[in-house]
């Protein structure tokens, strides 16, 4: 059972680039993750290109309107398919590292809209989601907040890579906390 009093040593921050954003009939492609402390200083990284059927992709991506807006990401995917880990090796690895870096502590799973890769995490990775701890701390939640409480707003690239978009997450809270310390807000 998960003491709900004790506090986070280390966030599993994680992105998926999926097919499309049903788990059930879309897949993953590609992952990143990044494991940092609390004070968001990295303790390592990892990255996949996930192997997929090339010729699902390809249908579920023509079909996307999402990957229809970025031609230069889907190529590329396309491209790696042949040379991409199988799904199930993907997930042994991210197993392997959350083991390592949590030992007991279920991983907290941060990241922007961060509920949607959880959906497929335990979907298609259900070795990995029983390593989770069923709180996650979304970035988008601070978006929306920030902007609506304060009119502060954090303009970030929409480049719709695993890491990237993991760099542009942490940064995005990085910019909040450092907000709320140059505004005088306590520790």
């Amino acid at each position: 059972m998960i003491d709900k009093k004790t506090a986070p040593t280390k966030l599993l921050w994680l992105d998926l680039e999926m097919t499309g954003l049903d788990p059930v009939k879309d897949v993953i492609i590609e992952v990143a993750a990044e494991i940092t402390d609390i004070n968001l200083k990295t303790l390592t990284t990892y990255e996949a290109v996930v192997k997929q059927p090339k010729k699902i992709v390809v249908e579920r991506m023509q079909k996307n309107i999402w990957w229809a807006d970025y031609p230069e990401n889907r190529d590329e995917f396309i491209s790696k398919m042949d040379t991409a880990k199988p799904s199930k090796q993907v997930q042994k690895e991210l197993v392997e590292l959350v083991k390592e870096f949590f030992g007991k502590e279920p991983a907290v799973l941060a990241g922007n809209s961060i509920h949607n890769d959880r959906n497929f995490i335990k979907e298609q990775w259900p070795e990995l989601d029983i390593l989770l701890h069923y709180r996650m701390l979304d970035v988008s939640s601070w978006k929306v907040y920030m902007s609506a409480k304060y009119g502060v707003s954090f303009e970030k690239k929409e480049l719709h890579r695993a890491f990237d978009d993991i760099q542009a997450s942490i940064a995005e809270l990085q910019y909040y906390n450092e907000w709320f310390l140059k505004n005088n807000f306590k520790k």
